[in-house]
């Protein structure tokens, strides 16, 4: 009888033992789970300052601002590469901050336009030359764009108003004060460069 009553006690210890055992593998589990979660979520959270008051933002997955990063990447360097103006120095800063962010397809190009002597009648003449993008088509699984826009060559006498079409491709390289954008275009060439309309 008494033999009995032990082993009886000795399941029900045992029995409970690997109840309260399961019952502690289940809680760590979840807390674990809970945790992880947890820091996952705050880590996707930013904080912003204005003044002494601080604001929540979310932070945005790459993969969602690629898009916009690129459209801006290649529409800055075109803005440097074509926006001249009659002044040697600032041309030679323009094309110094374009080569930044394009390899030497880019190089390539500015020294075939030196070639046709266009950089020196555009300072002869006091040209001033802009150019306004018109869409930029971006293919993101081949990182490959299309860029449309117009340019304008204002002269003393005369303006012309070009239509311009130029493609390439993109590739991730570091982010640094000169390139912002963490983008380098590459294999860049003009399709199209033709003139619109004289004034």
């Amino acid at each position: 009888m008494l033999i009995e009553s032990l082993e009886k006690k000795t399941k029900l210890a045992m029995v409970t033992v690997m109840l309260a055992l399961g019952a502690s593998t289940v809680i760590c589990a979840a807390c674990f789970y809970f945790c992880t979660s947890l820091v996952r979520e705050q880590q996707s959270q930013v904080y912003v300052l204005d003044g002494t008051i601080p604001f929540m933002a979310e932070r945005s997955k790459n993969e969602m601002t690629f898009s916009i990063e690129a459209k801006a990447h290649i529409q800055l360097f075109h803005q440097y590469f074509f926006d001249l103006s009659p002044d040697d120095e600032y041309l030679k800063w323009t094309f110094s901050k374009a080569m930044y962010l394009a390899d030497e397809s880019a190089l390539r190009q500015k020294q075939a336009i030196e070639e046709t002597g266009f950089y020196s009648q555009l300072l002869s003449s006091s040209a001033v030359e802009t150019i306004i993008c018109d869409s930029i088509q971006l293919n993101e699984q081949e990182m490959s764009f299309t860029y449309y826009g117009t340019q304008m060559i204002k002269r003393r006498t005369s303006s012309i108003r070009r239509s311009i079409i130029t493609v390439g491709r993109l590739q991730n390289v570091p982010r640094t004060q000169n390139n912002p954008h963490g983008l380098i275009i590459t294999n860049w060439r003009t399709l199209e460069n033709k003139d619109l309309k004289s004034y």
